[in-house]
């Protein structure tokens, strides 16, 4: 009988949390009693997939600190970062868009396009941590942008920004100020009012809840133009009849996510200091070691060994994890994200993240420890007799 690998990619996406499951089955009609209706129609089909709407939109907003009418649902974490910027920038004369230097490709390429209308770019730097570089942020915020985004967690190395402050701060030169917490939201305490960012984006897959399912969480003084036109869903801020089943999981993830938030970062943290240690004595590079990070990330490279060659071995030796972003794996370039801390490219090239995540038990780490040194002892045997 074949065993499935041990799975340790979740900052790539999470299995489906069964309660989530169980909520939703009633929407997929595999449960009874089955529900169907178009939440716009108004008739009780409807009404019942209106008021299923409502309460996962409020579960979302309890679970963030925001009003259920800031929540507008979309379909995943890119189209709400989308939404964002190119919302925002079709109400404003073209300025300055800021994103910092490590976005997600949700975020760069769409403030990337902004450009062909008159719009300029910057990258804000980050040190060799990860971190936001204070100078280069002082020299943006002097250039008095309009927009600016910058992520509260990498998807890669796992780092925290103190976007607080630099919400703070940016609201102070007359910028709106966006941030995605796809990867921080249910991992690290996420409250849209503590942060003080204009507006916020999340995604459903990350904690539990299904695909095609996210939502930007936005205060209701910013305007945004809608870039799905139609029937005026969601506050008229985008169009098309409601995914009812996705909508319901999420709202279900998102309670459960924050229910077992601190138990769980505690116990993931422990497992990944005892993998670094591990990484460390078989002499690996942890990336971002000094900065805070979220407790489940583990983001690392072997100098002499090749990253995609390191993942597929472990495939197949039964452990999942990622060579980088599973959202570029398709792309064969060095990690953006390591490149802009300034990580030479032939290290970068060796990157693998290993993410953990509430099925992860400690004896699937442990197992993972043993069988990463016999592989890296393989491939480097092999590279010695090459030499």
């Amino acid at each position: 009988m074949a065993f499935a690998p041990v799975y340790l990619d979740w900052n790539a996406t999470t299995p489906l949390d069964p309660a989530v499951r169980e909520a939703m089955l009633p929407w997929l009609g595999a449960a009874e009693p089955a529900r169907f209706g178009n939440a716009s129609s108004r008739h009780e089909y409807g009404r019942q997939a209106r008021a299923a709407v409502d309460e996962a939109r409020a579960r979302v907003a309890a679970a963030v600190g925001a009003h259920a009418t800031e929540v507008v649902f979309t379909s995943g974490g890119s189209e709400a970062n989308n939404l964002f910027l190119k919302g925002a920038a079709a109400t404003m004369k073209p300025a300055l868009v800021a994103v910092s230097g490590i976005e997600h490709p949700c975020v760069r390429e769409p403030a990337r396009q902004l450009q062909r209308g008159g719009w300029t770019m910057r990258e804000i730097a980050v040190d060799a941590q990860g971190r936001i570089a204070i100078e280069d942020w002082q020299a943006v915020l002097a250039a008095r942008p309009r927009l600016v985004s910058v992520m509260l967690a990498n998807n890669e190395t796992g780092v925290l920004q103190d976007i607080a402050t630099l919400a703070a701060q940016a609201r102070a030169v007359g910028a709106w100020f966006h941030t995605d917490a796809v990867q921080a939201f249910g991992k690290i305490e996420t409250k849209f009012r503590a942060l003080g960012v204009n507006a916020m984006t999340l995604s459903a897959h990350k904690v539990g809840g299904p695909l095609g399912a996210g939502a930007l969480v936005v205060d209701k003084r910013v305007e945004l133009s809608p870039l799905i036109a139609g029937g005026g869903q969601e506050r008229g801020l985008r169009s098309g009849t409601e995914n009812v089943a996705a909508i319901v999981g999420f709202g279900v993830a998102c309670e459960r996510a924050v229910a077992r938030r601190a138990d769980e970062a505690l116990r993931l943290a422990a497992l990944r200091d005892e993998l670094e240690q591990a990484l460390g004595a078989l002499g690996a590079r942890i990336f971002s070691a000094t900065a805070p990070r979220l407790p489940n990330t583990v983001f690392f490279a072997l100098p002499e060994i090749d990253g995609e060659t390191l993942v597929g071995k472990l495939d197949r030796a039964g452990f999942a994890c990622a060579s980088g972003s599973a959202c570029s794996s398709a792309q064969p370039e060095p990690s953006h994200t390591l490149l802009a801390m300034g990580v030479e490219p032939a290290v970068a090239r060796g990157a693998v993240r290993v993410s953990l995540g509430r099925d992860t038990l400690a004896d699937e780490v442990r197992r993972f420890i043993a069988s990463f040194a016999g592989v890296v002892g393989e491939l480097r045997n092999l590279a010695s007799v090459a030499v």
